[in-house]
């Protein structure tokens, strides 16, 4: 099973070379991972995708330490992860 960071290392790196996989997943990033990951996650879980500008700078944090069991789940079976 591959890591987070190898996931997210795909998506970023096919986001920079493909327009039209860029603009997909800006408009429908759950199913544009799902698709590219060939992944399911669970309804409950939502993603945001954030284009970064020289004038924004977008801040992570990680998960709230009181998550639900479906959330922690999730993380566990590697469907979820702090980008």
């Amino acid at each position: 099973m591959r890591s987070g960071d190898e996931m997210l290392k795909q998506i970023v790196e096919k986001s920079s070379l493909d327009a039209d996989f860029r603009q997909k997943l800006i408009s429908d990033p759950k199913s544009t991972i799902c698709e590219e990951l060939d992944i399911t996650m669970p309804e409950s879980m939502s993603i945001q995708v954030h284009e970064s500008d020289m004038q924004t700078v977008h801040i992570a944090l990680p998960p709230d330490a009181n998550i639900s069991e479906e959330q922690l789940e999730a993380v566990s079976a590697g469907l979820c992860c702090c980008w």
